[in-house]
């Protein structure tokens, strides 16, 4: 499809492109600087608020809360997506549209809306600063993008694959051992790092459920910017992009998701 691409298409993305990454042209050089102060361009060069940054208590304690939260968020909207996806896709049931729009709904909802509507929500129910209130908060997020994709991977496994391996006598658990987990594997990968990343850089609706004693690090760099007016910010935010797209990197080159998606399509 990109070869077929015309000329001012493609520079309607290259601009496109040029858009989302310029910040980027900021924040790499301010992240080697090693003044005390935000100043671009930045009078002496180094790597001092990288130490520093893994010397901040309060950035190692929230990067801890932050990946756990993001495994345990991730594990459970699998373990809920999946299940749901496949009803979805593979059964036939009254109100099954309805269903599926129900269970994709806060996809269609701004990030400032569902984290107020947690927040009354979760007031009443006494989970605000809890982990359990900011799991809940992060699965409304991250579980429907699971159902969405794995959706799309089901719809692209041709069902009569798993009822040639029923009539040859395999057992359920073995057709979604044997045939169908390997073929959505691709789909599996993808809604685990997409679940992952969303958990891990949520700060919106996060801001409203952490408190004081439970802090991710989004949350940790907002608070953190609003009084600090030091270079740290803007290195903990290249890491941060660094990590995650060498993660990307890795799962393409391990998986090959993207000559996957290629040939489902």
């Amino acid at each position: 499809m990109i070869g077929h691409m015309s000329i001012p298409f493609r520079l309607l993305v290259l601009a496109l492109y040029i858009f989302l990454l310029a910040p980027l042209l900021i924040v790499v050089p301010l992240s080697f600087s090693n003044d005390q102060f935000l100043t671009f361009p930045p009078e002496s060069w180094g790597v001092r608020w990288y130490v520093a940054m893994f010397q901040h208590r309060d950035f190692v304690k929230a990067l801890g809360i932050s990946v756990t939260l993001a495994t345990v968020v991730t594990l459970i909207s699998l373990a809920a997506g999946i299940p749901a996806a496949y009803a979805l896709k593979r059964f036939e049931f009254r109100g099954r549209e309805a269903l599926a729009a129900l269970f994709t709904a806060p996809l269609l909802l701004p990030s400032i809306v569902l984290g107020l509507a947690v927040l009354l929500v979760f007031v009443r129910w006494r989970l605000l600063g809890t982990w359990t209130g900011l799991t809940l908060a992060h699965l409304l997020v991250t579980t429907p993008y699971v159902i969405r994709i794995m959706m799309t991977s089901f719809s692209t496994l041709p069902p009569s694959v798993e009822e040639a391996a029923t009539m040859l006598g395999a057992s359920p658990l073995t057709v979604f051992r044997r045939i169908t987990l390997p073929l959505m594997m691709p789909g599996l990968v993808a809604s685990a790092a997409l679940s992952f990343l969303m958990s891990f850089d949520e700060v919106v609706i996060s801001l409203f459920v952490t408190g004081p004693r439970l802090r991710t690090l989004p949350v940790e760099i907002f608070d953190y910017v609003e009084s600090r007016t030091d270079p740290m910010a803007a290195a903990v935010s290249v890491a941060i992009i660094a990590v995650t797209l060498a993660f990307i990197i890795v799962i393409e080159r391990t998986l090959g998701l993207s000559r996957t998606v290629g040939k489902s399509e």
